[in-house]
């Protein structure tokens, strides 16, 4: 098994920019390479999993050990893996048939000691594409997505991008609609979001395709529009992130063009209360 690089600095890095909203920050804290980093990293406690397409591939946080790899041929069984997260000691894992449409999309589940394909809840035909899922509350968010172009369906653009709560049995219980200025900024190049996690404060963040950018949204006490609150330059071209299981402030980012994962940590302002976020444990 081949090592993820060591750090490659060891220097803090804050990015700030004329978009980044007053009391938002990232500051950079490392960069590890992963040839497999080019759908997004899940991390628990004492590991990183790191996606690609067809590939998984489990590192150990503190020593950079890679300790258990998966593989199938393209399209054999699985066609585009996504963001993924670990809920009880699974990875679970968005997947999708882009660019094929019309659009099919399951959720594809591991054991993350052996990284072991344990279980698959297929979903079918889906209006839009998903790109990844998480846990809010005791039920599933689900975002589906819609481009215009390579994989997207005549008549959808971004703007029929959707955010979709389950229950543990995936009977649909409620369901978000993004903010139309939001769209015009990650959906202003045809595409949509691909990552998105409920993370400090309870609120959901979430990137675009290739925006350097993390948007912080908040959900409506009435209506259907998730309300963006706030934004914070990241060293991440889009993809799907994930949030530290040991360091509710910690985030792992991808940058897909140089195979790395990127952390660092959040820095929000003070009225805004840290809150850990809990993955209970679902019924598959």
């Amino acid at each position: 098994m081949r090592p993820l690089a060591i750090l490659l600095f060891t220097l803090s890095t804050v990015y700030a920019a004329e978009s980044a909203t007053p009391g938002w920050h990232f500051t950079e804290t490392g960069r590890r390479v992963a040839p497999e980093a080019r759908q997004g990293v899940a991390a628990d406690s004492d590991f990183l999993y790191v996606i690609s397409n067809h590939a998984l591939a489990k590192y150990r946080k503190a020593t950079g050990e890679r300790t258990a790899e998966w593989s199938c041929p393209e399209g054999e069984p699985l066609t585009h893996l996504n963001a993924g997260i670990v809920v009880g000691g699974r990875l679970h894992c968005a997947h999708s048939n882009y660019p094929g449409v019309p659009h099919e999309s399951s959720i594809e589940i591991w054991d993350t000691a052996t990284l072991r394909h344990v279980a698959s809840r297929a979903l079918g035909l889906t209006e839009g594409s998903l790109t990844w899922i998480d846990r809010r509350e005791g039920r599933w968010l689900a975002c589906f997505v819609h481009y215009i172009g390579k994989g997207g369906q005549p008549g959808r653009g971004p703007e029929w991008t959707r955010i979709v709560e389950y229950d543990d049995e995936w009977r649909q219980t409620g369901g978000w609609a993004l903010p139309l200025t939001l769209i015009r900024q990650v959906g202003s190049k045809g595409y949509s979001l691909s990552g998105g996690a409920i993370g400090p404060g309870g609120h959901l963040y979430v990137t675009g395709h290739d925006e350097k950018e993390l948007y912080v949204l908040s959900f409506p006490a009435a209506g259907t529009a998730l309300t963006w609150i706030a934004t914070l330059p990241i060293p991440a071209e889009g993809q799907a992130f994930g949030w530290d299981q040991a360091d509710p402030m910690v985030l792992h980012l991808i940058l897909k063009r140089t195979r790395e994962v990127i952390t660092g940590r959040l820095t929000m302002p003070p009225t805004e209360p840290p809150t850990q976020k809990l993955k209970s444990k679902p019924t598959l």
